[in-house]
């Protein structure tokens, strides 16, 4: 059952039908990012990792899918004062179309920080979270939590054991949580740098993406990431132009951008920000949930239909005219 309505969608509503109707591929036809075949929640599950080294403690957020077996693991770091229980949409259609979802959160860069809005740029608050201490907590937060996975998934009696796939991991972030899954997907933080890569990870989706520092040749940052990437900004979300040029940057091979026209910053959060109270154009999450499900099923799952829908005239149905979507 297809549970997700979204005004954005009925405007390409005929011509999905004839899409999926007409001369696409059986498997195409077939294919569909948006449905979902349990109607019940999924089940929330609330851990707190204990990293002993650090003296550093990383609290998450399962959402599990209604099957026991084996599931692809999907991990997300937050924004700039976030934290795991935001982006809930995503936890729940991503578990409920099969994958294990792990919300991270981070300390020092999470919700203690979020007032009534994101830090303004430049000032304290946001140069506290963002700063260079906080995202090497956060990109080393990432391999303590799979490295502690790997561990429940194989402890006798733990609520996730033999539940995680883990030859089958992606990572997603939103913002400073983009930019984290970046430098653990392949980007290149610095010249000379110790690398943050972790090869456990087969896929990345970056939200809002980060682009290198000024000065930084974006082909040497980006040039050397061997995994598919998909990219998701907006036309209103802070220096576009930065965030549309990683792309350029990255090399050939299941590479994919979105910019949704007249889309902010917090577009892909579960809330309107007050900055952007009035100014939004109407509700983006059919699109964002169908493109970044269709990557998952394509480069998580090696579903052939999803590559198929991806990869032709799948997103068409989902997006609006002024809407920007490329692969490479």
């Amino acid at each position: 059952m297809r549970l997700f309505t979204n005004c954005r969608l009925s405007s390409v509503l005929v011509a999905a039908l004839l899409l999926f109707a007409g001369s696409a591929p059986a498997a195409e036809r077939a294919y569909d990012p948006l449905v979902l075949s349990d109607q019940s929640r999924p089940e929330t599950l609330d851990f707190l990792v204990r990293d002993q080294a650090r003296q550093r403690d990383i609290p998450l957020r399962v959402y599990l899918p209604p099957e026991k077996t084996p599931a692809p693991v999907v991990l997300f770091s937050h924004g700039l004062g976030g934290c795991r229980a935001d982006y809930a949409y995503l936890g729940r259609h991503w578990a409920l179309r099969g994958y294990v979802v792990v919300f991270l959160e981070h300390r020092g860069s999470d919700g203690p920080l979020r007032k009534d809005d994101l830090p303004a740029p430049g000032s304290s608050r946001e140069k506290r979270g963002a700063g260079a201490r906080n995202f090497l907590l956060r990109v080393r937060d990432v391999s303590t939590v799979l490295d502690r996975l790997e561990q429940w998934n194989r402890s006798e009696g733990h609520a996730l054991t033999g539940r995680l796939d883990l030859g089958r991991i992606g990572i997603a972030g939103h913002s400073l949580g983009a930019t984290t899954a970046q430098a653990v997907a392949g980007q290149a933080i610095s010249r000379g740098a110790l690398s943050y890569v972790d090869p456990r990870v087969k896929a990345a989706i970056a939200l809002s993406p980060g682009y290198p520092g000024r000065g930084r040749d974006p082909k040497e940052a980006f040039g050397s990431v061997k995994i598919p990437w998909m990219l998701m900004t907006g036309t209103r979300d802070g220096d576009v132009k930065s965030r549309m040029a990683v792309f350029v940057a990255l090399p050939p091979g299941g590479k994919y951008e979105l910019v949704l026209s007249g889309a902010g910053h917090g577009v892909f959060t579960d809330r309107i920000l007050p900055s952007e109270r009035g100014k939004r154009r109407l509700d983006f999450h059919g699109t964002i949930l169908a493109l970044s499900t269709a990557f998952w099923d394509a480069w998580l799952r090696g579903d052939g239909a999803a590559r198929l829908w991806l990869d032709n005239d799948g997103p068409n149905s989902v997006l609006e005219k002024d809407d920007r979507w490329q692969r490479k």
